[in-house]
């Protein structure tokens, strides 16, 4: 039986010819990543334990971005506590005010995560380096604790959903509409523990940006991870940029798969979510005339911080944030 991308990175980093959807593994991890909220908590789990060394101080990543520059306070302590840590066990990979970001889009831009890697990270959106054919995902502080220490975490192994994505997107749509489109199609719960896969001929279509978006949603949609095969595109972008070994890893013709869903990129329509999940999409069709009130804007966040579209109807401007 064939294996997915996802299959075939945790097998290659469990050290198995093949695992199979369900299976519990022990892998070895290639980035442990945490930030100002996540870090603490397994900073204490990790002195609870007795623990006085970390595997690898070049594999762990510590980015202070939710509450940094500090708000309060209780910030300002729980960043003291991750620094002095930091400094303790020489980790290099720690920023703080003046070479922080948004945690998510400064690691590819670092050259931390690349095709082929094993990442987990203490926070729900680390599924964002699949765009880069990199198996990541979202853990508890806990286990971000666990993969500090030993370098390893337990997965059960994901089965699958194949997104065949075929034509070009038209106009001003971009990543974010196509996984709000996608989502609005399955649910909040559509993809619960499974890999969210995307290939077909639509995917050259689709620049880093796109697809850093596209995967850090995945679990808007429940999903465990979601990833993109390697091609010329992902290649572009890490030449020169990414510090591991490059390994691109293509499903197998055989590879099974739950459901299969095609989505015509060109038939996609600018689409927004209106509250309160991410599945309640609608497009700028649906919408229509409807005035939409606007009271704050946020051009940031781990989501798509790149992009951010305008639409100008009438003599109102209607601001549509991709968050």
């Amino acid at each position: 039986m064939g294996m997915t991308m996802s299959q075939k990175i945790l097998a290659a980093h469990a050290g198995l010819p093949e695992v199979k959807a369900g299976q519990l593994v022990e892998a070895k991890l290639d980035l442990v990543l945490g930030n100002d909220v996540t870090t603490p908590v397994a900073i204490n789990v990790f002195e609870e334990n007795g623990a006085d060394s970390v595997f690898d101080n070049t594999k762990i990543a510590m980015i202070m971005d939710h509450f940094t520059p500090n708000k309060d306070i209780k910030a300002a302590t729980l960043v003291k506590q991750t620094r002095d840590f930091a400094d303790k066990y020489n980790i290099t990979n720690y920023r703080d005010v003046g070479e922080m970001g948004i945690e998510h889009a400064l690691l590819p831009e670092m050259g931390l995560v690349g095709p082929g890697c094993l990442c987990i990270g203490a926070d729900s959106h680390t599924c964002t380096y699949g765009a880069l054919g990199a198996f990541s995902t979202g853990v508890g502080s806990t286990d971000m604790c666990a993969g500090m220490i030993s370098g390893k975490a337990w997965f059960k192994v994901p089965s699958a959903i194949k997104f065949n994505l075929v034509g070009k997107p038209q106009g001003y749509v971009a990543g974010k509409d196509v996984i709000l489109h996608i989502i609005g199609k399955i649910g909040v719960d559509g993809a619960l523990y499974k890999s969210m896969e995307f290939t077909g001929e639509g995917v050259k279509y689709l620049n880093i940006d796109d697809r850093l978006c596209i995967a850090n949603m995945a679990i808007e949609a429940g999903a465990k991870n979601g990833i993109f095969p390697v091609d010329e595109i992902t290649r572009e972008y890490c030449d020169g940029r990414y510090q591991g070994t490059p390994v691109a890893y293509e499903a197998d013709e055989d590879a099974v798969y739950d459901e299969e869903y095609t989505i015509d990129l060109s038939e996609i329509r600018p689409t927004v979510a209106f509250p309160h999940l991410p599945e309640n999409t609608r497009t700028v069709d649906e919408i229509g005339e409807t005035e939409v009130k606007i009271d704050q804007v946020v051009i940031g966040s781990c989501t798509s911080a790149r992009r951010l579209t305008c639409l100008r109807a009438k003599s109102s401007l209607r601001a549509y944030a991709v968050l």
